[in-house]
């Protein structure tokens, strides 16, 4: 049986989601997590791989096992976790749903904040040059982006994706009133590193490093920036991942 597990988790001290050798991550330690409590190897799937030092308010993976693991899983799981990990609920799904590819839309939002607060010190970026960025800018860029379908300047070098296709359904800039940034943007998919590097030139036009018309060129004719900057992991959060299969 076939198993959907929703979760959140704050990445600072993981070296992403991903398994890898000699690395500290989110994936592996659900897994030994799991392993332990059922004595067999339980491999798990995520909807994404989030890159080291990123959060995830709202992730999900999935798992097979035989027998009924609904009751007592995330009070149980919970407690043998570390703190950085909550599983927040489990459900039934078909044999054939898959974590990631049955996905229809996902979410992110970035954050800044812009006066020295240490209790934000590793969940949001610190840039107080954002406050000097002309904001109607950072939002003309996030506008232009709904545009367009490819990504290609976007997308770190030697990524292995069959295309660079993305819709996206929302691509905005909040600015609160404590000085406080937030960038949401929603898709069907993203590409690796694409966000940050959104972020990135979205700030980088609002103080004039790089023009409205040489975005368009790099999007039009879907070749790298001129200046791209892909700014801090801490400052990236997952938000959502919906799909039309799950409650």
């Amino acid at each position: 049986m076939r198993y959907a597990v929703r979760l959140a988790y704050k990445g600072t001290p993981f070296s992403g989601w991903q398994s890898q050798k000699n690395a500290y991550t989110v994936q592996e330690t659900i897994e030994k997590s799991m392993s332990l409590k059922y004595g067999q190897n339980i491999s798990i799937t995520g909807c994404c791989r989030t890159d080291k030092g990123v959060h995830a308010y709202d992730s999900l993976f999935h798992f097979d096992l035989e027998k009924d693991p609904i009751k007592n899983f995330t009070y149980s799981l919970n407690k043998m976790l570390p703190k950085e990990i909550v599983l927040k609920d489990i459900q039934q799904v078909s044999t054939g749903f898959h974590a990631r590819f049955d996905a229809v839309s996902r979410s992110y939002i970035y954050k800044i904040h812009t006066f020295k607060d240490p209790f934000k010190d590793s969940l949001s970026f610190y840039y107080p040059l954002t406050l000097k960025a002309d904001f109607n800018k950072m939002q003309e860029v996030a506008n232009l982006l709904m545009q367009y379908e490819e990504f290609f300047p976007f997308c770190k070098t030697h990524t292995d994706v069959k295309t660079m296709k993305c819709a996206l359904n929302v691509c905005t800039w909040i600015k609160n009133d404590n000085g406080d940034f937030e960038f949401h943007i929603k898709s069907n998919r993203f590409l690796r590193g694409m966000v940050r590097m959104i972020v990135g030139v979205c700030i980088n036009a609002g103080l004039n490093k790089i023009s409205i018309e040489e975005i368009k060129d790099s999007m039009n004719n879907q070749r790298r920036l001129k200046t791209d900057w892909s700014v801090p992991a801490h400052g990236l959060y997952l938000n959502n991942v919906k799909y039309l299969t799950l409650d």
